[in-house]
């Protein structure tokens, strides 16, 4: 339950129950927090089972951890009815990047070049770019 509280954190939490609480208090306080944690555990694990008793035989073996995507993914992914450990298996990442990168770069060299260096990197500004397609109508402000 407290797996994330450091030996710092925990002494910094007794202290501070200590000093607001004081030492006289601090024994029944204690007392009555484990009590409402206790009630609340009951009532929950009375709700799971109310739950487990409606959905009826079929889901018997049905656990809640399950709804966690993680947990399903996980107990799934062991489970090997589907042969997934197979198709994990003979999935070759580096050579699936490889043919990828190798793609890309095909792609690279058909691309149109940058300006020679012969011109001095000048564009000609003065001719209009070639849109294919661009067959829609001039915008016309006083139509909207």
């Amino acid at each position: 339950m407290f797996n994330d509280i450091g030996p710092l954190e925990l002494v910094t939490i007794i202290v501070l129950a200590v000093l607001v609480f004081g030492p006289d208090k601090l024994p029944k306080v204690i007392q009555d927090v484990m009590r409402t944690i206790r009630k609340i555990r009951e009532f929950s694990e009375s709700a799971k089972q109310d739950i487990r008793n409606e959905l009826g035989p079929e889901f018997k073996d049905f656990e809640f951890e399950d709804l966690n995507p993680k947990t399903f993914l996980r107990k799934q992914l062991d489970n090997d009815d589907l042969g997934l450990k197979e198709i994990r298996n003979g999935f070759d990442l580096k050579k699936e990047m490889a043919e990828v990168t190798d793609a890309v770069n095909g792609r690279e060299s058909e691309a149109p070049s940058l300006p020679s260096p012969s011109s001095g990197g000048r564009v000609d500004m003065t001719k209009k770019p070639e849109r294919p397609g661009d067959d829609r109508p001039p915008f016309d402000m006083d139509a909207t």
